[in-house]
């Protein structure tokens, strides 16, 4: 994990810009890092549930765990679904920083507006889904 944070700074995808410490700046490196660690095992993980379901969404070969990412495959459509719910604005943001894994600032950068009012736009997006979807924790 720090190997990599280091890189980041060493190939100069992490740049310091002077408006914190350097030790929050490098500390926050290291823990989006570690988010990014974390997803792609997360998403390493689920691959092959995804290739072990056929078209029409049946397993291919039963296992024990099949109904696990069934239901997985019905919590993911719901999210699809209140994923389109939401405002234009709101979504683009969220798909930035979950599925495109950027920053919200990188996220601010690439829609041309103020890392403020992506900032808002990210905290509304998750408290609709949060709503929409249910649930109590973190979206």
């Amino acid at each position: 994990m720090l190997q990599s944070s280091y890189l980041k700074v060493l190939d100069g995808r992490a740049a310091f810009d002077g408006r914190s410490s350097f030790r929050t700046w490098l500390f926050a490196v290291i823990r989006r890092t570690a988010a990014e660690h974390r997803r792609r095992r997360m998403l390493r993980r689920l691959w092959p549930m995804r290739v072990a379901l056929d078209g029409a969404g049946e397993p291919v070969d039963p296992a024990p765990d099949a109904a696990a990412a069934l239901g997985r495959e019905e919590s993911n459509e719901r999210l699809r679904s209140a994923l389109a719910v939401l405002p234009r604005r709101q979504r683009e943001v969220l798909h930035l920083v979950f599925y495109q894994e950027l920053s919200i600032r990188e996220a601010a950068g690439v829609l041309a507006i103020s890392i403020g009012s992506a900032r808002v736009h990210y905290e509304r997006g998750k408290s609709r889904l949060r709503t929409l979807l249910g649930t109590e924790g973190d979206a």
